[in-house]
């Protein structure tokens, strides 16, 4: 059988790894030919539990049309979040929990989306739908991607399904995953090795808001004045990323994964920051605090999207 890419976003994430890897493995099982891959390098959250269940990293594309003739989407859709040249190939499925913007298809297509707090946690339901056994470790990487996306079930995005896919696939993987969440998740809030540049692109997505190209990063911490105390800094990174990439607006969302509250640091045109403004309240001197805002999802881009509307 000719062979098709599984892949998530750009700047991946645990999700967008973790449940490329569990949805391969599933696809693999029902007869298809298919590898994953990622569209960047994993983080290091990611590289923990990728480690920690006996994973390599996935390796990484730049495009997919020079491999394959057909590819599998796992925690995304929109066009400009995927891989470069992904108008040069037929998208056969999509599996996501994100809003659907900007996809369009010339065949029909398996699109399974729903508004859960990650999408392992569809794939997840989908091995049941198909009778098919999850092995220790991809419940490990599946239970992984949902800790990460809904930061341990404290997000507002968390769902009774994420919360029994949590405690079925801890069972499975042999593991606590209180204890081991916790550790995952500090795994990804050690920011002092890295430099702004670096840290702005780690986990950020580009959205189309009307006539508008904006971009929002996120970055967990464990200490937010450590955080904050490079303000300047990643101000300067991010008016760098708005001149070569013709943002309209530059969102930083600094989350303490501790409390689950975040502040932003909000860059771009002044016409944008209004529209911001509408969305979430006065910045002042280039930041804003946003307590209890932790999901870029459900929190960040609605609002956004309507400002901007």
């Amino acid at each position: 059988m000719e062979k098709e890419l599984v892949f998530g976003h750009q700047s991946p994430d645990t999700d967008a790894i973790g449940t490329a890897i569990a949805y391969s493995f599933l696809q693999n099982k029902l007869g298809y030919n298919t590898e994953a891959v990622a569209l960047g390098e994993p983080n290091d959250e990611t590289m923990f539990a990728l480690n920690k269940f006996g994973f390599q990293a996935p390796r990484v594309i730049k495009t997919a049309a020079n491999e394959v003739e057909k590819v599998m989407l796992v925690d995304h859709n929109e066009p400009q979040q995927s891989v470069s040249d992904i108008d040069k190939v037929k998208v056969t499925h999509v599996v996501d929990h994100h809003r659907i913007m900007n996809f369009n298809t010339s065949s029909p297509l398996f699109y399974l989306a729903e508004p859960v707090g990650c999408t392992s946690t569809i794939v997840w339901k989908l091995y049941k739908h198909f009778a098919i056994a999850i092995p220790q470790n991809i419940a490990g990487i599946m239970l992984s991607a949902i800790i990460s996306d809904t930061l341990l079930l404290k997000s507002p995005t968390t769902t009774e399904d994420d919360c029994k896919a949590v405690k079925e696939l801890a069972k499975i993987a042999n593991v606590d995953y209180e204890n081991y969440g916790l550790a995952e998740l500090k795994a990804g809030t050690n920011i002092a090795s890295k430099s702004e540049d670096d840290l702005i692109k780690l986990d950020a997505k580009t959205f189309e808001l009307k006539d508008k190209k904006v971009r929002v990063a996120q970055i967990n911490v464990v200490d937010l004045p450590e955080a904050m105390g490079r303000k300047a800094a990643f101000l300067k990174a991010m008016e760098s990323a708005i001149a070569t990439d013709h943002y309209d607006l530059f969102m930083l969302l600094i989350t303490n994964v501790l409390d689950s509250n975040s502040t932003a640091i909000v860059a771009g045109s002044s016409e944008a920051q209004q529209l911001f403004e509408k969305a979430f309240g006065q910045i002042i001197d280039s930041e804003i605090s946003l307590p209890g805002v932790v999901s870029r999802k459900k929190q960040v881009v609605p609002p956004l999207t309507n400002a901007f509307s």
